[in-house]
């Protein structure tokens, strides 16, 4: 089953114009210092991006959210399996199956960040989500950024359509986080016409209706997989039973199974041995915007939690203008505010990147791709963050709802069963923190793409004058000074750690784990303190509305300081001993020093404002 459209003419080498500014580059935010007016808020998205996030959320809410409300039950794709066909053709009717696929091919080829900002706004489909999301990503990426002319000529206008239906067939069952261990197996036929392709792969979404599979296979005995395009009509591929899962039951999840499925050679999707490669690229696109779905699903949490709150009375009183209930749809809205900066800061980042390597001369799919990996530490911070503020803020909308939460009547445990698959796709949550300070390490020790070294040298310095007393707590110095320890506390910790366990290093996965944390709290305060101070000099935010964002961002900074002096003490705990550990010690008492604020109070304020408006707002 397969669609084809003209070849496109192909035109001159378009000259590119430089990119606005030269971005930062990917892990450097922890050397160099942003200039606030240079990173991207999502106050700063256009009329018709916004109207893009409109026309998708519309959807989901009508097509989905009411439609499960009408029924009285979620979507199972054992009873529902046509519908939910129906929806994603429906969908794809309004173009929302093309958004990464060229114009040509029928696709709206939106630029990254849009392509996050859609994301966001599909939370409220629920396991439609994941349906539409590996039709849009994991299902047609690999074509877009690798396919050949003719295989994207081929396939991308169906996937456009909605005529194909896409799936990405990479895990098996004795290969999950190590991917590149797989044993499905391609041997090329004595004709030299068709790859034969035999094993098993598992947890696959949209598998049991797909058309068309992207398969990782070992060829003979290559160091590295390939990826082949796969067509159900092939043959040789039977289907596993549906997946009884917790949540996400609406999504298609099954095994897949080939034996003897011949493959033609013109199939094979990027250059033998390269599949690997592939499968990394791809998944570090489905980590930030799985990380922009999740700040979507946070939005939903504080507006079903506000609005239940107010409604709700107890003691003569709605349970809002309860303490309890301030303090958490207060945090509830911090963690969005901050989850929401650093996403869209990244996405905006790899816009730029992708603009600087077009002018510089690189064609069109490598400046994606390039752009991407620049930003893939970044990617894999916010996936750990981002999933993990969504399953804290729909616990505790469903706390807030109490047995009613708890009930199926409201869908709030629906949401709750939904959000926990992303602590685990896109590689587990444990995963992606010791991902992020492997590739950090690679890029200062390997590729010198990250002077630490150069950094390192300063740090001595830099905290005997955070020793002394501190002069001015004026306009943002405390905040500023509070992010730059942050960044310190990371570099002194994980490179005397490193100096010390030299190889073993990798295997300390507890310590990397510690180190990962303080990493992710530095990139997410920055991005939060630079989106706050932009709203300022911009004066996109005065008063009260200002006033409360700038709470949000000293919540945000005291929480930050109390994980990653936990984190600190343990990592110290785990390898230092005698004076080495006494003496960091006193340095993570000196850079994680107490942020005098109430706390208590500024979530109060969040709480009230977020009421005022009838949900989230900032």
């Amino acid at each position: 089953m397969t669609t084809t459209v003209d070849t496109p003419i192909v035109d001159a080498p378009k000259k590119y114009p430089a990119p606005e500014r030269i971005v930062q580059s990917g892990c450097s935010f922890l050397i160099q210092e942003e200039n606030p007016e240079n990173i991207f808020i999502s106050e700063e998205f256009n009329e018709e991006q916004r109207m893009i996030h409109d026309m998708v959320y519309d959807f989901c809410k009508k097509e989905v959210m009411e439609a499960i409300q009408n029924r009285g039950r979620e979507f199972e794709i054992t009873k529902d399996r046509d519908e939910i066909i129906q929806l994603l053709e429906k969908a794809a009717e309004l173009g929302l199956c093309g958004v990464s696929i060229g114009e040509q091919y029928g696709g709206i080829d939106l630029d990254f960040n849009t392509t996050c900002l859609f994301a966001e706004a599909v939370a409220p489909g629920f396991s439609f989500a994941t349906t539409i999301g590996a039709q849009t990503s994991i299902g047609s990426l690999p074509i877009v950024y690798y396919g050949t002319q003719e295989q994207k000529d081929k396939y991308l206008p169906g996937i456009a359509s909605g005529q194909l239906k896409a799936s990405y067939c990479l895990t098996e069952p004795r290969s999950g986080s190590d991917a590149n261990s797989g044993k499905t197996s391609a041997v090329l036929n004595d004709a030299g016409t068709h790859y034969i392709i035999n094993g098993q792969k598992m947890w696959i979404t949209n598998g049991g209706f797909a058309d068309v599979f992207i398969v990782f296979a070992r060829i003979d005995d290559d160091k590295n997989l390939s990826a082949f395009i796969v067509e159900k009509e092939f043959g040789g591929i039977s289907l596993g039973a549906e997946e009884k899962k917790l949540g996400i039951k609406g999504s298609s999840t099954v095994q897949v199974f080939f034996e003897n499925c011949e493959v033609p050679k013109d199939n094979l999707l990027g250059d033998r041995d390269g599949g690997f490669k592939i499968a990394l690229n791809i998944l570090n696109t489905g980590r930030i915007k799985l990380a922009a779905g999740a700040v979507g699903g946070c939005k939903m949490s504080v507006n079903q939690a506000t609005e239940y709150a107010l409604q709700r009375e107890q003691f003569n009183t709605p349970i809002a203008n309860f303490g309890a209930m301030k303090h958490k749809i207060g945090q509830m809205a911090v963690l969005t505010f901050a989850g929401e900066a650093a996403v869209y800061r990244t996405g905006h980042n790899i816009n730029m990147k992708c603009d600087q390597f077009l002018h510089e001369g690189k064609s069109e799919n490598d400046s994606k791709l390039g752009a991407i990996r620049e930003y893939a530490v970044e990617c894999s911070i916010l996936k750990v963050k981002c999933s993990e503020n969504l399953d804290y803020c729909i616990d505790e909308c469903l706390q807030i709802h109490g047995g009613m939460g708890y009930s199926a009547e409201m869908g709030i445990e629906m949401g709750y069963r939904d959000a926990r698959i992303t602590r685990i796709y896109e590689g587990t949550n444990e995963i992606n923190r010791m991902l992020s300070l492997a590739e950090l390490t690679k890029r200062a020790i390997k590729t010198k793409e990250v002077d630490l070294v150069g950094a390192g040298k300063k740090i001595p310095m830099y905290i005997f004058k955070q020793a002394l007393p501190f002069k001015s707590n004026d306009g943002w110095k405390q905040e500023e000074r509070i992010v730059k320890n942050l960044k310190v506390l990371f570099m002194a910790l994980s490179g005397k750690a490193g100096q010390k366990l030299k190889e073993k290093m990798v295997d300390e996965q507890e310590l990397v784990m510690n180190f990962a944390d303080i990493l992710a709290e530095a990139y997410i305060a920055e991005s939060t303190l630079l989106k706050v101070q932009k709203l300022e000099r911009k004066g996109i935010h005065k008063g009260k509305d200002l006033e409360i964002r700038r709470k949000a961002l000293q919540v945000y900074l005291y929480e930050a300081l109390d994980i990653a002096r936990k984190a600190a003490d343990e990592s110290i705990n785990g390898f230092a001993s005698g004076s080495e550990k006494k003496t960091l010690k006193r340095i993570t008492k000196i850079l994680t020093r107490p942020y005098d604020v109430n706390v208590k109070q500024m979530r109060r304020d969040i709480a009230e404002y977020v009421y005022k408006n009838g949900g989230y707002n900032l």
